[in-house]
């Protein structure tokens, strides 16, 4: 009998959404892929298990409307065949139009689909430093020191650091509904009851609670974090603004939450028919119903200060916690200096990089980077022409932004409308304005792949 060896065509680092989503990619296209994920041999911090793709700040993947940048990057990419995509809708949880997620279902699926497929061998391992032959490095946010240090000597170029931050997650059974209410901002849930938790302020309720929540006392950075401002360009924030710890944004001013994510429009409690001053949202976490987490309240609160402020906030008085916030180093590379538009380094085309390293940012994001590397690389095996996706799609006016940008004012980027070439005929209104710019951003996108992918992507 002859034994079966696997000769890894490449090899993919960090079994995260990208990582995950471009193996799939390559595999498919036939190349045999050996993805490394050093979980859980050695943790991270922010993770919580060793399964692939866990989501870790949040469990939503943003609004699935098209007149919304994250519903049309979603989108796109289901238009190009996004396996994690197509896995996360199998995972949904109520949330109104956001496509929130059961994160354990979603994780243990994809470690499911990772493992069962016959291009793919997973090996347990921390890559300290980079193999030869072509490499995808999809070590995310928290890559380890080891590798961080090997990337450094490789690229030549400081990393750049920020802190990014979690949210905390409440027992449902604690949350006290005589206070708090169900509800979707103006009506919009799919539920009647909405798909909301909402906890209404009053205002002198909300003042008090920004004021001890400012004056908290905040968890010391660990010592592998403690460098911060070594990694950082001169004159840039140490915070990734779309990712605020709630008491930073708390200390720009005592409205800044209320205008931000406790922002009141379009809720009325029921309990007293008056609208609130202020509301805190909770969102639901899993399938089950019994975890749900605070939007926008990521924290790098210490723990016994979470549960002395968070528990002023009404209805959340005998709250109990799933899980606490905290605050991780993020990574990413420079990459308008060391990576070209394929999101190859520079100097070595065989070593290419995705996911937040790179400096994209959010989950739908990193499945992007994640998809247009997979799909790349095996094209580029088959001596067949990189696709560029239209400027005119999120997907690839998101690439063409972190690749091409100015590192002045480089810093990690979500999906936005901004990014988007200006329409042809003018539009005023906001809505209309990206409606039309996905309309047209769908249309261009099934062009270009009618054009130069006739079969299949």
């Amino acid at each position: 009998m002859i034994k079966y060896t696997f000769m890894a065509d490449i090899r993919i680092i960090g079994a995260g959404l990208s990582g995950c989503e471009a193996a799939l990619q390559a595999a498919d296209r036939g190349l045999r892929v050996d993805l490394y994920e050093m979980r859980p041999l050695k943790n991270t911090g922010a993770h919580k298990t060793d399964g692939f793709a866990e989501l870790v700040c949040s469990n939503s993947l943003g609004s699935e409307l098209p007149s919304r940048s994250s519903g049309l990057l979603m989108l796109e990419l289901e238009m190009l065949g996004s396996h994690l995509i197509n896995i996360a809708k199998k995972c949904r949880i109520p949330a109104g139009h956001a496509l929130a997620i059961d994160r354990n279902l979603f994780s243990n699926l994809v470690t499911q689909h990772i493992k069962a497929h016959p291009n793919i061998r997973v090996i347990r391992k921390e890559i300290t430093k980079i193999p030869a032959g072509k490499v995808i490095i999809a070590s995310g946010p928290l890559t380890s020191e080891a590798l961080v240090k090997s990337i450094q000597t490789l690229t030549n170029k400081a990393n750049l650091f920020f802190y990014d931050a979690i949210a905390p997650i409440i027992d449902f059974n604690t949350i006290n509904m005589n206070i708090a209410f169900w509800g979707s901002r103006y009506g919009k849930g799919f539920n009647k009851k909405g798909d909301y938790i909402n906890c209404p302020f009053k205002e002198l309720e909300y003042t008090e609670f920004v004021r001890h929540l400012v004056n908290a006392e905040r968890i010391r950075l660990k010592d592998f974090e403690k460098n911060i401002n070594s990694g950082v360009r001169a004159g840039k924030s140490a915070f990734f603004e779309g990712c605020l710890p709630i008491e930073v944004m708390a200390a720009r001013g005592k409205k800044t939450l209320a205008f931000g994510p406790l922002r009141p429009v379009g809720l009325t409690n029921p309990h007293t028919d008056e609208k609130p001053y202020a509301v805190v949202q909770l969102r639901q976490d899993n399938k089950k119903g019994d975890a749900f987490n605070l939007v926008g309240f990521q924290t790098n609160l210490k723990i016994s200060e979470q549960k002395r402020v968070f528990r002023m906030i009404p209805g959340l008085e005998n709250a109990e916690f799933i899980r606490f916030g905290q605050m991780h180093r993020n990574t990413f590379l420079a990459t308008p200096e060391v990576l070209n538009s394929n999101f190859q380094l520079r100097d070595d085309p065989n070593i290419y990089f995705c996911g937040q390293i790179t400096g994209v940012e959010g989950y739908l994001a990193n499945i992007a980077s994640g998809l247009n590397a997979g799909i790349n690389i095996a094209r580029r095996n088959q001596s067949l022409e990189w696709l560029q996706f239209p400027e005119t799609t999120m997907i690839g006016a998101l690439i063409g932004f972190v690749s091409h940008s100015s590192i002045e004012e480089f810093q990690p980027m979500k999906p936005n409308f901004g990014l988007l070439p200006p329409l042809a005929n003018p539009v005023k209104l906001k809505k209309a304005k990206y409606e039309a710019y996905a309309s047209r951003a769908q249309k261009d996108l099934a062009i270009y792949l009618a054009e130069n992918v006739p079969q299949s992507i």
